[in-house]
């Protein structure tokens, strides 16, 4: 069996939740449930730094302002933890080569990942904190549960992740006035932050 449906479900939950991935399919190759998990993945050391790393983002993640700021921050970690599954996963399978796997992991993250910065600075452009902690916990619950239908049930796994991901596209496109919103009220509050240049007083 092609491993390609479980890369491209693994790269979609990265781009949402990368550390949350990794600690799932570590947990699913540990405790036996799982056959298709790679060794590196199931090292105590990953599952110790992805779980720490889990819980920083399951707090940032639902503070207005801060999980935007970890959002630009994870515009690279976010990919590259996609590519690096799914390359793994390629490797330990067998059916796929490591570099279309890096670069299908990879590419779907980064899209899965535009699609949830773009979506937080939306929520964001709200005064209501509210929306952030409901729209964390449905990520988090929705990568939860699509990893771990994955490990039994790929191909259709893989349909609800394109799925999820085309919808999440078409939401962001009527976003953009939301997005823009909060991008103006950012820049605002740089330019509050910034120190008062002196007045120079008139010539004498």
């Amino acid at each position: 069996m092609s491993v390609l449906p479980l890369v491209f479900t693994s790269g979609w939950a990265s781009g949402i939740n990368a550390y949350a991935v990794v600690l799932l399919l570590g947990l699913f190759g540990v405790t036996g449930l799982s056959d298709d998990v790679p060794q590196t993945l199931q090292r105590p050391e990953v599952l110790i730094v992805a779980g720490v790393l889990f819980l920083c983002e399951a707090v940032a993640d639902k503070i207005p302002y801060v999980d935007s700021v970890w959002d630009s921050v994870h515009t690279v970690v976010r990919p590259l933890a996609g590519a690096w599954v799914g390359a793994l996963l390629a490797g330990h399978s067998g059916s796929l080569s490591d570099v279309a796997a890096g670069l299908i992991g990879g590419s779907t993250a980064l899209a899965s990942h535009g699609v949830k910065a773009g979506t937080r600075m939306a929520v964001n452009a709200s005064p209501e904190p509210f929306s952030n902690v409901v729209l964390s916990l449905a990520e988090d619950l929705g990568v939860a549960g699509v990893v771990s239908f994955a490990m039994f049930h790929p191909e259709a796994a893989a349909v609800v992740a394109g799925t999820l991901l085309v919808s999440g596209l078409v939401v962001l496109v009527f976003l953009v006035s939301r997005i823009r919103r909060f991008l103006r009220r950012r820049a605002r509050r740089r330019q509050e932050r910034r120190p008062a240049s002196p007045v120079s007083g008139p010539p004498g």
